[in-house]
Order: structure tokens, then C-alpha cells, then sequence
């Protein structure tokens, strides 16, 4: 799946074994993704009592894995002879330790710190996303963009 900013993509979702093919716009997989990480930051709050973080965050990358080759593997988009060019391939490693720094330090503060204001500082990464994309994707600086930006910043603040 490329960008495609607006539009549509052939989404195949996967309930039990049936695999239905449907048009579903990208925002709706925003938000299914939106309210996953919700539902992984209340799980995590629970399985990290009396474990170490680093030790759960590990546990949960190999789960992660194997869940994702399971799937891969049950819609046949699993191929190891065919792997992305060399810098789609570093991008995606580089995309891959970055998440895997992400979550440790996720799960230390959900250690450490109540679940709502930690995730609500989780989620100002579309502050660092926005930033990000502005100095190395091209991504154009408008001020609904500034005033999105305040109003999560603002959010968070609330919830801590």
C-alpha cells in the first residue's frame, strides 16, 4: 500500500478463517489502529504488574511476530524471496528499532505512571510526526496544522 491521500485502498480484513475484500477509506483503519493501541495500553498497564518492562516488551515483540506471520501467511502476502529493495528495507528496520524504543519507554512509564497520562503523552508523537514529516517528507506547514498541534499538546497537558 502506497500513499494515497484521500482515496480508498482494497482492504482485506481477516475474521476467524474468511477473508472478505471490501473498499475501506484509510481513515477507518486510522481509527481501528487508534483504538488497538488503546486497547494495548490498558492491557499492558494490567500485564506489567510485578514484571520487568524491558523483559514484557520483548514478549510482546515475539507475540507480535508471530501473530503478524500468521496472518501474512493466511492472506498469502508472506515472501521472503521477494523482499522490499535495500532502502525500503532499512527504512523499515530503522521503523522497526524505532518501535521497539517506543515501546520500551512505554511500558517503563505505564510501569511507573498512571495509564491515561501516559498514554496521552504517548500520543503527542503526531507533534513529532508532524515535525518530521515537515523536515524530511516535504510535508507542507499550515496553521490548521499549528492549531491541531496546540489542541493535542493542550490535550495532554489536560491529562496528566
Amino acid at each position: 500500500m502506497g500513499d494515497n491521500e484521500g482515496g480508498s485502498y482494497e482492504a482485506i480484513i481477516v475474521f476467524r478463517t474468511t477473508i472478505i475484500s471490501s473498499p475501506m477509506p484509510w481513515i477507518l483503519f486510522a481509527l481501528a489502529g487508534a483504538a488497538f493501541a488503546g486497547l494495548v495500553t490498558i492491557f499492558a498497564k494490567i500485564g506489567l504488574q510485578d514484571v520487568d518492562t524491558t523483559f514484557a516488551t520483548t514478549l510482546r515483540a515475539i507475540i507480535m511476530a508471530a501473530f503478524l506471520i500468521v496472518v501474512a501467511l493466511s492472506v498469502g502476502k508472506f515472501d521472503l524471496g521477494n523482499l522490499p529493495p535495500n532502502k525500503a528495507l532499512l527504512f523499515i528496520a530503522l521503523s522497526g528499532i524505532a518501535g521497539a524504543l517506543s515501546w520500551l519507554c512505554m511500558f517503563a512509564a505505564l510501569k511507573l505512571g498512571p495509564a491515561p497520562s501516559v498514554s496521552a503523552i504517548d500520543r503527542t508523537s503526531v507533534l513529532f510526526v508532524l515535525v518530521f514529516s515537515i523536515l524530511f517528507l516535504g510535508t507542507q506547514f499550515t496553521w490548521k496544522a499549528l492549531l491541531g498541534a496546540l489542541l493535542i499538546a493542550l490535550g495532554a497537558i489536560l491529562l496528566i
